[in-house]
């Protein structure tokens, strides 16, 4: 089956899974959407014999129809290599009664670069089997990881650039570290003043900008998107979640077709949308549970139909979390809508000028899937240190809010089913807010000394990604206002200002 691409806003118009790459997002300001999703076509029972990369084969060609297996393999193999430091991939670690699936083995430790690894190898053979000859601009605003992931992914790929813009003062010294010390001759970073919502709409804006995209061109650019809204972005994240099913069916700790409930910390919505797909894939995944930290836009979307992004920001130690417009949730409302682009447009452009908008009821029902939940500040805090205490595994803030949520979902409803814990991002990464966590007498120690302590009492051995940054040069020290994003580009493109 050839699976063709619509923008969430725009029902005539379709395109091939390479096309939608290349772009990143839709000319109309929508999101790529397949016109059905795929179903796979292989048991549950091969799929547990397969590895990482057999199963990316098997989840991606169902998507991405107009690759090649040579090109889709070649893909494949470049980015699931000796980049993670562990052969699988994408271990799952049984802690108490739930299975975590370790997304953070990859180069940035975090689970960015699940996908991040191949979209690199994916938009340059888009790139030639569109015949584009203009350089690609990787355009992307981040909360922390997306940044790295992206710039580490596409540092020194030729034919591309890539400038990464971050909300300075919103992300964890060891996220601002990493991207502020990325070398590679076509990377730029830029820390804004104001948070990761006013980034990621500020980098929509450009991406909408007609006038800037005739200036790019006539410069020999063109832009194209690394974050979730990138649908070459979200296809990989489909596959760790059959990954982890075939996985739990090979070790023998479900059976075959037994459904399994799967808990995603989340902030932009990609993560749990991957995991939808999964589902509608033919997973049998029973509830997707949607865990929040503070910024709780999502949880009260799910309890209400309603989505408000008009309350206070709020800064937590589960930055990446930190979003009030979960910019792929469109994707999902669009789908709930019956494909329905005019009444997708209708709710966007509301949320656009006031900042909220109610689904219909009939939409509502179909959300039956997913339970929204919450951690406070308190509460992450508390999983962090109990699960410490009780099983000796320490995870990140990220983790624990999805862990949190998980334990409370399964109170509250007498859920027997096994849970799967997307656990996004290494402990390392969020070393103090973990550490103090455990114990506040680690908030007197430096950063690079408190990451010592985490390797003593976890016994992981510090990530490679830590120790590259112990001693890196800062290389990117630009900084601009949110209205200053457009010419800030293109003072680093050179193109006339």
């Amino acid at each position: 089956m050839n699976v063709l691409y619509k923008s969430t806003r725009n029902a005539e118009k379709t395109v091939t899974a390479s096309e939608a790459i290349l772009k990143g997002l839709a000319e109309d300001g929508g999101l790529f959407v397949p016109t059905s999703i795929p179903k796979l076509d292989v048991t549950m029972a091969e799929l547990a014999k397969m590895s990482y990369q057999e199963t990316a084969y098997a989840v991606m060609k169902q998507f991405l129809t107009d690759f090649t297996e040579e090109e889709l393999k070649h893909c494949i193999n470049s980015a699931y290599d000796e980049k993670f430091d562990t052969e699988v991939i994408a271990p799952l670690v049984k802690v108490a009664d739930t299975y975590h699936l370790e997304l953070f083995h990859g180069a940035t430790i975090a689970f960015k670069d699940m996908a991040l690894s191949i979209l690199p190898h994916l938009l340059t053979t888009a790139a030639k089997k569109n015949n584009v000859k203009n350089e690609i601009v990787i355009l992307t605003a981040t909360s922390g990881d997306t940044g790295k992931a992206a710039l580490a992914g596409f540092a020194d790929v030729p034919g591309t650039k890539i400038i990464v813009f971050y909300p300075k003062g919103g992300v964890s010294k060891v996220q601002q570290l990493q991207m502020v010390t990325q070398k590679g001759e076509n990377t730029s970073v830029v820390a804004i003043h104001g948070n990761f919502d006013d980034a990621q709409t500020g980098v929509k804006k450009l991406f909408e900008d007609r006038e800037l995209e005739g200036e790019l061109a006539a410069a020999g650019y063109q832009f194209s998107s690394a974050n979730s809204i990138n649908i070459g972005r979200l296809v990989p994240q489909v596959v760790y979640y059959v990954y982890a099913y075939a996985k739990l069916l090979e070790n023998e700790q479900i059976a075959d077709g037994e459904l399994i409930n799967v808990t995603v910390p989340t902030g932009n919505f990609g993560n749990i949308l991957a995991a939808y797909f999964a589902k509608q894939m033919g997973v049998p995944i029973g509830k997707l549970i949607c865990a929040s930290n503070e910024n709780k836009v999502l949880f009260d979307f799910f309890q209400t139909g309603t989505y408000d992004r008009n309350r206070e920001f709020v800064l937590t130690s589960s930055p990446s979390m930190d979003i009030l417009i979960s910019s792929n949730l469109e994707r999902l409302i669009y789908m709930i809508a019956g494909a329905d682009a005019q009444k997708n447009n209708q709710l966007m452009a509301d949320l656009k000028s006031k900042g909220v908008y109610h689904i219909t009821d009939d939409m509502k029902e179909k959300l039956a899937g997913f339970v929204g939940g919450y951690a406070t500040e308190e509460e992450t805090k508390e999983m962090i240190r109990d699960t410490y205490r009780e099983t000796g595994y320490i995870m990140d803030t990220h983790t624990a809010v999805a862990a949190y949520v998980n334990r409370k979902v399964k109170a509250e409803s007498k859920d027997t089913a096994k849970t799967l814990v997307a656990s996004t991002a290494s402990p390392y990464k969020f070393a103090r807010s973990v550490m103090t966590s455990i114990d506040e007498k680690y908030d007197e120690l430096e950063e690079f000394p408190l990451i010592d302590e985490l390797e003593k009492l976890s016994g992981v051995a510090i990530p490679n990604a830590i120790k590259e940054i112990r001693d890196a040069e800062v290389l990117h020290t630009t900084e601009c206002d949110v209205d200053a994003m457009k010419a800030t580009v293109k003072e680093i493109l050179k193109v006339e200002v």
